[in-house]
């Protein structure tokens, strides 16, 4: 993904998350992904698919359970 790529994306997910920290980080040695933040932490990683005439973007967060009991 290039700068223009990823900085659209954070723009969208910035917006639809609510969550005006959240940073889309390229992925070193990675051109088909990117790891997204807020803040300092690591939520999750957006991997870019175009496979298919369609292009699309999947986001994918893994949840702890201790991270739930933490609430």
């Amino acid at each position: 993904m290039d700068k223009t790529e990823l900085a659209k994306l954070q723009t969208f997910m910035r917006k639809t998350l609510q969550s005006p920290n959240l940073e889309v980080r390229a992925r070193p040695r990675k051109d088909d992904s990117a790891e997204v933040y807020v803040g300092e932490e690591f939520v999750g990683v957006l991997f870019r698919d175009d496979e298919d005439e369609d292009l699309s973007y999947n986001f994918s967060m893994a949840i702890l359970d201790y991270d739930l009991e933490e609430e």
